[in-house]
């Protein structure tokens, strides 16, 4: 079995327009940090998320862990829904959890860094963010924007939405 992440898709209904369904959706996602993103936009998002071992920690426990980690904001309180678990072609897999992020401020963040030799071979470790900006976008941009493995999250959470709405 691969890796395991869990994540948290925080969605909102836009204040403006009809309040029904997906089409009225927006989610949070972040721009995925340090030099080999930098200049990359398509793809280069992704659910704030992270690996965890499930014999030592829950999914979304590990997805609260993550979301704090990354963002440096705390993750609203709930309730969540699990979306489901979906698989990269590496056979990485990710949980994903949904929560309806209303009135959660996505500014003022301090992400979370990680250590990184580069230029490589250069023999010099730097640090860099883990993402770089995370931002409110509706659904289609989002498809466009986020990693290929982690698209199918917007289709589970657009049927989540066409269900309570």
């Amino acid at each position: 079995m691969g890796a395991m992440s869990a994540g948290i898709l925080l969605y909102r209904l836009a204040a403006d327009g009809p309040r029904v369904g997906a089409t009225a959706a927006e989610v949070l996602i972040a721009h995925m940090g340090g030099p080999f993103w930098a200049a990359k936009d398509a793809g280069a998002w992704s659910i704030p998320k992270g690996e965890y071992d499930p014999d030592d920690e829950g999914a979304l426990e590990a997805a609260r862990r993550e979301f704090r980690e990354e963002l440096g904001a705390e993750p609203p309180d709930g309730p969540f829904a699990e979306l489901g678990t979906f698989a990269y072609s590496s056979g990485k897999r990710v949980v994903v959890f949904v929560a309806d992020g209303a009135g959660f401020d996505a500014s003022g963040f301090d992400f979370g860094e990680f250590e990184l030799e580069w230029p490589p071979r250069s023999g010099r470790m730097q640090r860099f963010p883990e993402v770089d900006r995370a931002e409110w976008v509706g659904l289609d941009r989002a498809r466009d924007l986020l990693v290929k493995g982690q698209r199918p999250a917007l289709d589970a959470l657009a049927g989540h939405l066409d269900a309570v709405t």
